[in-house]
């Protein structure tokens, strides 16, 4: 209840308001009552009202109007008090002047509501009559004064309440349209699903004023986790949220599976959470991101405790957002799979291309060679024509190689043993001069097990730094079909050039030229 004691003013007029015509009569007669008065102060009254009706800020009407109040009427305090949506509590208490007496509480002999479309705003509390103390009554002239000031206050209210919800209906507009052009525009590196999320989380909270913005999705146990997260609370906080979850016992959780928002004006202390992450937080939305009947997951917006409850234009608007957002992100998501699915396509494409056009092309010239080989007479060209043959079987198994990558899943999915091998040739071009060959034999990528994979990289990166360049170029082999001495199927590692390797690593013995490097069980 308001802490101001129940009006005095006999006119209060407490019921509800009539219609804008009622009221603009009411104003009238107040100002035909302070014709027959003193006449000095209307200037004053009207030069205010002219103010007040002009300006869209709240909070300097109301200073206006207390500062006004209490000069119209040589109150020594005046106070404009500004009741909560549900006009059950103080939202606002603007004073002008000190109480009587040094009293915070004194009595007031004066109160005049003001009204808002027909609800009760607030109320402009007067005290201390100029001249007699605390308790001199104000007389008549100061009533009508008041009321006059109280009317043109509550449709300087009613102005600027549109005003302000209409600048913040735009504002949470924009941000959603914001947040759709982000999310089909995608990241410019990383996971596109990653950034969609920070994306909802950052702008909820930018447009909510909250402390916290979270993204929380599903988990196998029912539980909902923390998946993405914008905070302007401390490190150590935002350390404990991420990855935090709403356990499935939670009455919130009920909710929002059920496509229903769950708002608390202090989510600490609200016996509907049972999470620990809740105890940094006072007013919440928990909004459910829901398209369709399915609900993809939760956005949290919360404030630091002690701070504004959401008032509700702010939970409609934050529902609104939250439906805009689980539609953007199901829009991005297949605006992704439909670009990742094009990607597919050319790779589809040139790998079919390598493989019916240049593999057939280099076959038939590799025939040809071999048919000169055969009829060659002189032995230099023979060794000459042999050694073209050999180039061209290993540039087709670098093509083979290249169109299974092709062919290999999405970029995010780990490279392949082919692949990484591939990268550690290249990465040897530039000091031997020449990208060495490389020629797999066998399915690789499907029998070599990660552990060996991994030693197998290692010591293929090793052995290529320590080659020397040479005028034929290196060439590296990885052979999944051999058997080791202990009767296990294995992998070998084998670079031939020039190298001052003094032996082999892993399981092998080094033949002669110190070829084979590495070797060791497909599955250890």
């Amino acid at each position: 209840m308001p802490p101001f004691p129940e009006p005095v003013d006999p006119h209060d007029g407490a019921g509800p308001a009539g219609s804008a015509a009622e009221l603009a009569e009411r104003t009238a007669q107040d100002l035909r009552n302070l014709a027959g008065g003193p006449l000095a102060r209307l200037p004053q009254l009207l030069e205010a009202m002219v103010a007040i009706g002009s300006d869209l800020d709240v909070h300097r009407v109301l200073d206006r109007i207390a500062e006004t109040a209490a000069s119209l009427t040589g109150a020594r305090y005046a106070a404009v008090e500004v009741l909560d949506e549900d006009g059950e509590g103080r939202r606002d208490l603007i004073t002008h002047g000190s109480p009587p007496e040094g009293r915070p509480t004194a009595p007031f002999a004066l109160r005049v509501p003001i009204k808002v479309q027909g609800e009760l705003f607030g109320s402009v509390y007067l005290a201390g009559k100029a001249g007699g103390g605390a308790t001199r009554p104000f007389g008549e002239v100061d009533l009508h004064l008041v009321r006059v000031l109280a009317t043109e206050a509550g449709i300087a209210m009613g102005n600027a309440r549109m005003h302000a919800a209409a600048r913040q209906r735009r504002r949470w507009i924009d941000g959603a349209a914001s947040v759709t052009t982000a999310l089909l525009a995608g990241p410019e590196s990383g996971s596109a699903a990653e950034h969609a999320l920070t994306v909802v989380a950052e702008k909820g909270r930018e447009l909510a004023e909250a402390a916290t913005g979270a993204v929380l999705l599903p988990r196998s146990d029912g539980a909902m986790e923390v998946v993405a997260i914008s905070t302007l609370l401390s490190e150590s906080v935002r350390a404990e949220a991420y990855g935090g979850a709403i356990p499935p016992e939670s009455p919130v959780l009920h909710q929002i599976h059920a496509g229903l928002a769950v708002f608390s004006d202090d989510f600490a202390d609200d016996p509907r959470s049972i999470s620990p992450l809740s105890r940094h937080y006072g007013p919440t939305m928990l909004l459910p991101l829901r398209s369709g009947d399915r609900v993809l997951g939760a956005l949290a917006l919360c404030r630091a405790s002690g701070g504004p409850r959401f008032t509700h234009v702010e939970r409609t608007l934050g529902t609104q957002f939250a439906s805009q957002a689980a539609l953007a992100l199901v829009l991005a998501d297949r605006h992704h799979d439909r670009q990742r699915l094009a990607v597919y396509e050319d790779r589809d494409r040139i790998a079919r291309d390598l493989h019916d056009l240049v593999i057939q092309r280099l076959f038939a010239t590799g025939m040809l060679l071999e048919s000169a080989h055969r009829t060659a007479v002189r032995p230099d060209v023979k060794e000459d024509v042999r050694r073209a043959v050999d180039e061209l079987d290993a540039t087709i198994q670098e093509i083979r190689t290249a169109i299974i990558a092709l062919q290999q899943g999405p970029p995010e999915a780990p490279a392949g043993l082919r692949t990484r091998i591939l990268r550690e040739a290249g990465a040897a071009a530039a000091v031997l001069g020449a990208r060495p060959s490389v020629l797999f034999v066998g399915p690789v990528d499907a029998r070599v097990g990660a552990e060996s994979g991994r030693a197998l990289v290692a010591a293929a990166g090793r052995a290529l730094t320590e080659l020397t360049p040479a005028a034929e170029p290196a060439r590296v082999v990885v052979d999944a079909t051999v058997t080791l001495a202990d009767g296990r199927a294995g992998v070998r590692l084998t670079v031939i050039g020039g190298s001052e390797r003094e032996g082999a690593e892993g399981g092998a013995d080094a033949d002669p030229d110190g070829a084979v490097v590495w070797e060791g069980p497909l599955q250890p």
